[in-house]
């Protein structure tokens, strides 16, 4: 079935949902945000069908010719179109977006469809998975301060407590706007990192076992940050006063797990020889040490290149 999906497909869904938000110009419907989700959601999925497929039949690397690097802007242009419809469902936010997710889809069938070699693409994967990782960190942390804050400012309007002289916090409503960003954020870019990781070790011709440390261990906080945002999005009283804190919270908590078992614990994560963790971050710092020497860097980045390898 999955074989029978072409660009086509998902191309008309999003088309469809295009065409829906451009009768919000003419008349008002009380269906049509349900039918625009639909057909873009149904595009979304024949279009999420269509990587696997690609990446699953790829002789070389996956994912990594401009073909694929086109429709993978697209498909996240388009996830990035759901969640704003969803939260603001009378924004006319496809107007301008989904002609740029067409447009996209349209450069990918003039883009070149040969895979890069290897080097160069798990050099390109790895910065993607590095980058929305990066991304997804600094997105926890900034939730769990806000929850935080929340959790600090609520008790004091539950005692009556007047506010300290020099210890002032933002109102209930900015923070718990910043705690519901911060956990939708928190969730796409360790999802996008998770998933840029696969194709990584996909590039690479290695396979990390699940029972890996910093596998599992990622994959538990992925698991933890959808789940809340899923609970958040769906269940509405969960978007209001302390418990969206919470989740933020302990959002946090699977953070410093996952941190510490990458700090902590041997794993094959980031080895070049896939003899443990720290072993290998030995064994591979010349390597480093060379390529960067070879790029004319300074010592400052050498020396922090060393302390990562």
């Amino acid at each position: 079935m999955i074989s029978g999906i072409t660009t086509f497909c998902f191309a008309a869904s999003y088309a469809v949902a295009l065409a829906l938000e451009a009768t919000r110009l003419w008349f008002r419907s009380g269906v049509r945000s349900a039918v625009m989700l639909g057909f873009a959601g149904a595009g979304l999925l024949a279009h999420t069908l269509y990587l696997y497929q690609r990446a699953s039949e790829a002789h070389e690397t996956p994912l990594s010719s401009s073909y694929d690097w086109h429709l993978l802007a697209a498909w996240l242009l388009v996830g990035i179109y759901l969640y704003l419809t969803y939260y603001h469902p009378r924004a006319a936010i496809g107007l301008f977006l989904l002609p740029l997710v067409l447009a996209l889809i349209g450069a990918a069938q003039l883009a070149s469809r040969e895979p890069l070699d290897t080097a160069p693409a798990a050099r390109i994967w790895g910065i993607v998975h590095a980058a929305f990782l990066l991304l997804g960190t600094v997105s926890v942390i900034v939730g769990f301060v806000a929850g935080a804050m929340y959790l600090i400012q609520a008790h004091r309007l539950k005692k009556k407590l007047p506010p300290p002289a020099r210890l002032r916090l933002p109102s209930l409503e900015w923070l718990q706007g910043v705690n519901e960003r911060a956990l939708v954020i928190s969730v796409l870019m360790i999802g996008f990192g998770v998933l840029a990781g696969a194709v990584l070790n996909a590039v690479q011709h290695r396979q990390l076992p699940w029972s890996d440390p910093t596998v599992w261990s990622s994959a538990a906080m992925f698991g933890w940050l959808l789940a809340a945002a899923l609970f958040s999005g769906f269940y509405k009283p969960a978007r209001q006063g302390r418990k969206v804190a919470y989740l933020t919270v302990v959002s946090f908590l699977f953070l410093v797990i996952s941190l510490s078992v990458l700090l902590l614990v041997d794993t094959e994560h980031g080895s070049g020889t896939g003899t443990g963790g720290r072993r290998s971050r030995i064994s591979s710092a010349p390597l480093t040490v060379r390529a960067l020497r070879d790029r004319r860097l300074s010592p400052a980045v050498v020396h922090w290149a060393i302390s990562l390898s």
